[in-house]
């Protein structure tokens, strides 16, 4: 339960933080690309990288601390910063086919699911 809580927590933290940098959307454009939503994605990876850089590098950090962090909080931040460790880790233990099968199937599957679940809205 606790651990769910520290998660839970997390999110709630890493969505708010989300929807106030995302904002930049509404002020800040740059030949029509979502800003706001870049740089949640590159931020977010950036942090989830920084933490888990400091638990490979430390042993100060407990695992609950990393489930708030990492899980929680990047996780809430953007599901992105969570799909590019998950890439990282691919590379890291040499699965490069697995990696880019896994990349570009998220990208085309993702942007066709949201397509369809467009065209499914559009029926109701």
């Amino acid at each position: 339960m606790k651990q769910l809580l520290l998660v839970g927590f997390g999110g709630f933290i890493g969505s708010i933080a989300r929807y106030l940098v995302s904002k930049l959307n509404l002020t800040w454009y740059f030949h029509d690309i979502p800003m706001g939503t870049l740089t949640v994605n590159i931020l977010g990876s950036i942090l989830i990288g920084f933490f888990l850089g400091i638990f490979v590098n430390s042993e100060l950090l407990n695992t609950n601390l990393k489930l708030f962090l990492v899980v929680g909080i990047c996780g809430g931040f953007t599901t992105f910063s969570s799909f590019t460790n998950e890439n990282f880790q691919l590379l890291q233990n040499g699965q490069f086919l697995t990696s880019a099968v896994y990349a570009l199937g998220s990208l085309l599957f993702g942007v066709l699911a949201v397509y369809l679940g467009y065209l499914i809205s559009n029926l109701l």
